[in-house]
């Protein structure tokens, strides 16, 4: 499992003790920045919950614009944490919410079975799929399909780097030869996934570990001027071209299989009819198409409902 999933999972499930606790003093109430009024059809009214950041609100719009395009009623909740949302999801005051296969499979397996337990995520997407199914079916939750669109861990060079050397996958930058340091969190320096992991499964000589953080400007920052050259960041960063980065392909499969679907309560929305709805975007949605989305919600500051709308009717999945 990588270090990622692990510890949003951990993360995650300790901060449950808190949330039921919270929720025992003010009911089921969710915490809500925000939502969008119901609109849609008559078929019967649905919440979709969404995360507290850039990436899951622009699922959740797609997702309401998607559900209210096939008749239904439809309210989008942000809520900060999976902690909060999923036992709501459990509880149906939630419906449905995007969710990433990996890090839901771990945070309901450490749930279930504690921080020491076995991982049950890897970057075989169809079998941590499976492994989410029997953790989440228990729930009364059903996982629908899940698609290309991934949001995993990723390292990326400068695209001069890229060139001068000819890297396109991490196993090129192994045979290379190339001494490496890696901006990243300090932790990366014992994280499988990280600097243990790219030695053992690629061969990557790695010099050192740049403590800047996982994405952050700093760390693009460093690797850009040539201080450092590779930077540990997620497949959907919106904002590598600015720096001049470019990702190396984990074409040997290190990083867990973090790819988006929808899971929903399977008693208030687990019909076919709201399944083959979500199906056509599932299949649409690329990692690309995840990028540019959240690129023009932080960098050019548009509404997440319009951002989505523009996509759903340029990929016809919702009428003009």
């Amino acid at each position: 499992m990588n270090s990622r999933t692990r510890r949003m999972a951990v993360a995650a499930v300790a901060a449950g003790a808190l949330t039921a606790g919270l929720s025992a003093c003010g009911g089921d109430s969710l915490e809500n920045n925000g939502s969008d009024k119901a609109s849609g059809g008559g078929k019967g009214e649905l919440v979709v919950g969404a995360a507290g950041f850039t990436e899951a609100k622009v699922l959740g719009e797609l997702y309401r614009q998607v559900l209210t395009h096939a008749g239904y009623s439809v309210t989008v909740r942000t809520v900060e944490n999976r902690e909060i949302y999923e036992p709501q999801l459990e509880k149906g005051a939630i419906d449905v919410v995007p969710e990433y296969a990996a890090t839901l499979a771990e945070f309901l397996n450490l749930k279930k079975n504690g921080a020491n337990a076995k991982a049950v995520a890897s970057s075989d997407v169809d079998a941590t799929v499976s492994a989410l199914k029997k953790l989440a079916e228990p729930k009364g939750l059903k996982v629908l399909p899940a698609g290309d669109a991934v949001d995993q861990n990723a390292f990326a060079v400068s695209a001069e780097f890229a060139k001068k050397h000819n890297l396109k996958t991490l196993s090129d930058l192994g045979k290379s030869g190339l001494k490496v340091k890696i901006a990243a969190g300090d932790e990366c320096e014992t994280r499988p996934f990280c600097a243990p992991g790219l030695k053992k499964t690629y061969g990557i000589d790695v010099s050192g570990i740049d403590p800047k953080g996982v994405g952050t400007t700093q760390a693009k920052q460093a690797v850009k001027n040539g201080t450092d050259q590779l930077v540990l960041t997620t497949t959907t960063d919106a904002t590598l071209k600015n720096f001049g980065l470019v990702l190396l392909k984990d074409d040997k499969g290190l990083q867990n299989a973090d790819n988006v679907l929808p899971v929903v309560n399977a008693k208030d929305a687990g019909s076919q009819e709201i399944a083959d709805a979500l199906a056509k975007l599932t299949d649409t949605l690329s990692t690309d198409d995840l990028v540019e989305l959240n690129r023009k919600v932080d960098a050019e500051r548009q509404k997440e409902a319009d951002v989505a709308k523009e996509y759903l009717r340029a990929k016809g999945l919702i009428k003009k």
